[in-house]
């Protein structure tokens, strides 16, 4: 993974540590796994899905009872989040603070991050 010795490639939250470890111990998982897929209309989204093991290539993050996976593809655009959990009235959720993000959609479902040197940006 693209890391800092002696530094977490992500930072998680008390909240959603207490969320992940929650969800861990619901479905006997392994770790949460977290990853990007294209899609959407900024070209990008996340994806979170419980694994019962980390895959090979997976960077594994603990931290008390949670255990963040984070998937080969997504290492180096995931470098520096924070992962946060919010609860409201209306909706609750995962919130990821990733200074790579150059753009997002209006929903703030979907992102983007700035085309890496010497490859071509998008049209």
């Amino acid at each position: 993974m693209f890391s800092i010795p002696g530094k977490s490639p992500v930072s998680i939250t008390p909240a959603a540590e207490r969320q992940i470890a929650r969800l861990m111990a619901q479905k006997s998982a392994g770790g949460l796994r977290i990853g990007l897929k294209k899609g959407g209309c900024a070209g990008m989204e996340y994806t979170m899905e419980l694994a019962e093991a980390a895959a090979p290539g997976d960077e594994v993050i603990e931290q008390g009872q949670a255990r963040v996976l984070i998937a080969p593809t997504a290492q180096m655009f995931l470098f520096g989040t924070e992962i946060d959990y919010e609860s409201g009235l209306l909706e609750s959720g995962f919130k990821f603070r990733n200074p790579n993000v150059t753009d997002s959609c209006g929903c703030g479902e979907s992102i983007s991050f700035a085309p890496f040197e010497g490859t071509a940006a998008k049209p």
